[in-house]
């Protein structure tokens, strides 16, 4: 089976499966928008000020929701050993991880999507005008949360503490990914919007990197 087939298979049980229970995205969107609904509160920033933290408030809210939906990529696996079956089965175990890593992007970006205008409202931000290439920042940086996230739940799937071992590994790796998303965001919502190409490029290195790293040892690490 080739590997654009697997991994489309892997993806549609991933999307069934969240579609017919719908925990993940619901559990996420009510805990990140009470989290933007208490920033919200929190801060009184001005005009300037809203445009200079907001989009930090909102990667960091992102943070959280990829905190709790990437989590469960390999656990939901163990219920009924189901990751043994997909070890034996004849494809390739990249395909596996790229499957789940695609389902978690996608979820992760429904979620964003919802929340955007949310936020928008909260803040007094405008996103319209510079929606398109929000977008784009918001693809990239998704993309470079999913991989690691998905490669670290992977590696904590067998162990004991893994709600608070994913965390743990996943904030230090990621950092780099807000901090990154953040400035490009900080850029479109200023008086004059610009996309701060610096850390545009930044952010598609690290998503090829981390891409080119999963599919290199995702094999080993698949079968750890």
């Amino acid at each position: 089976m080739s590997l654009a087939r697997a991994t489309g298979l892997i993806l549609a049980k991933e999307l069934r499966v969240e579609l017919r229970s719908r925990e993940l995205l619901s559990t996420t969107l009510v805990f990140v928008l009470l989290v933007l609904v208490l920033f919200s509160f929190t801060f009184d920033p001005t005009a300037a000020e809203t445009h200079r933290f907001g989009p930090g408030l909102l990667w960091l809210a992102f943070l959280f929701a990829g905190s709790l939906m990437l989590q469960p990529s390999f656990v939901r696996e163990q219920t009924n050993d189901t990751l043994s079956a997909l070890r034996m089965a004849p494809i390739d175990p990249f395909a596996v991880l790229l499957g789940k890593l695609a389902a978690n992007a996608v979820f992760l970006f429904i979620v964003e999507l919802i929340l955007l205008p949310i936020f928008a409202a909260l803040y007094n931000l405008s996103i319209l005008p510079v929606l398109g290439r929000l977008l784009v920042v918001l693809s990239l940086g998704t993309l470079g949360l999913a991989t690691t996230g998905t490669v670290f739940s992977a590696i904590t799937a067998q162990a004991r503490l893994r709600e608070l071992l994913l965390p743990l590994l996943l904030f230090p790796i990621v950092a780099p990914v807000l901090i990154a998303s953040t400035e490009v965001t900080v850029g479109l919502f200023s008086e004059q919007p610009e996309l701060n190409r610096v850390w545009l490029v930044f952010l598609i290195a690290f998503d090829v990197v981390f891409l080119t790293a999963t599919w290199l040892f995702g094999e080993y690490l698949f079968e750890e």
